[in-house]
């Protein structure tokens, strides 16, 4: 038999969580740093960023909802995912505007989409463990979305280098989560291994 046939529930949902956590931090991470060079200095390339970026967001939680009985049964990832969808579509519009006016589309989603996070994350503990990084993430993103209300009221000038550090402490902490499913799957396995 195969260790796959050997693996339970727990183990299965865990080993897809680590490679969907280093997926979300790699897009993340990529994201940041085209933010931060080429994107910078390029207004269209920052434009199709800042709407892709939500649509990343809907999408990865649509997959994520999929490995654990769909949107029907994750109810917090459904909310993410049509919030994520809604403010792609809010983002492209305000582009229309003004910098700022996208900046507090951002802080709505930032700060809807957190409570999200966080409250999938309390969900999955029970089950998966290892969860507390997520659960910060998303308090952390939802105190980034008041921050971000108040800065596009501001006079301040406005691109997509001000989101990117929100991006990156994202990237940040799906990374901390991965690395902890992978420390902890490994010293499951060492005492099994000295037997």
């Amino acid at each position: 038999m195969s260790a796959q046939m050997h693996q339970s529930p727990a183990q299965s949902s865990n080993a897809w969580l680590k490679t969907y956590y280093y997926l979300r931090f790699a897009v993340s991470a990529a994201w940041v740093a085209a933010a931060f060079t080429v994107a910078k200095n390029s207004p269209p390339l920052a434009a199709v960023m800042l709407v892709a970026y939500p649509l990343w967001d809907a999408l990865a939680n649509y997959l994520d909802a999929q490995r654990s009985g769909g949107l029907g049964r994750n109810r917090s990832q459904l909310l993410n995912f049509v919030v994520s969808i809604v403010t792609a579509i809010a983002v492209a519009i305000a582009l229309g505007y003004s910098m700022n006016a996208v900046l507090a589309v951002y802080g709505v989603w930032a700060a809807f989409s957190g409570v999200f996070q966080l409250l999938t994350a309390v969900r999955r503990w029970k089950t998966n463990g290892a969860q507390w990084a997520m659960i910060l993430s998303g308090a952390q993103s939802a105190l980034a979305g008041l921050f971000f209300v108040k800065m596009a009221g501001g006079a301040e000038a406005i691109g997509i280098a001000n989101v990117a550090p929100y991006a990156a402490f994202g990237a940040f902490y799906f990374l901390v989560s991965a690395v902890w499913l992978s420390v902890s799957e490994m010293l499951r396995r060492s005492p099994q291994a000295a037997r």
